[in-house]
């Protein structure tokens, strides 16, 4: 299964790199292909293409920011969880996000 996503906090210097590296290897950990963007004080640190948002399966915004560049997932679901969840509990968030993705179809 292929994720996208982007964490973002209000500072973007702690909680958006942390939120991003937990998904990422919760993810490596479960034999998910997850990449996460991070927006913040920094700009855009490991952008999603365009290409990479079209194969996705659906995209975590782990953030109660507002998020640059949305349009880009256009058509795909779009999973909101909070960003500290993410850090804490990020193999948590992988699987319910799997599981409401899999009540959809």
């Amino acid at each position: 299964m292929k994720i996208v996503g982007i964490s973002a906090c209000p500072a973007g210097l702690a909680h958006t790199p942390m939120a991003a590296k937990a998904l990422e290897k919760a993810g490596r950990e479960m034999g998910l292909d997850v990449k996460m963007e991070q927006q913040g004080s920094m700009g855009q640190v490991n952008a999603i293409t365009p290409a990479e948002a079209r194969a996705a399966d659906f995209v975590i915004i782990a953030s109660d920011q507002k998020i640059q560049g949305m349009d880009r997932f256009k058509g795909k679901p779009v999973i909101r969880v909070n960003i500290t969840t993410c850090i804490k509990a990020p193999q948590a968030v992988l699987t319910k996000c799997m599981q409401a993705m899999e009540g959809k179809k």
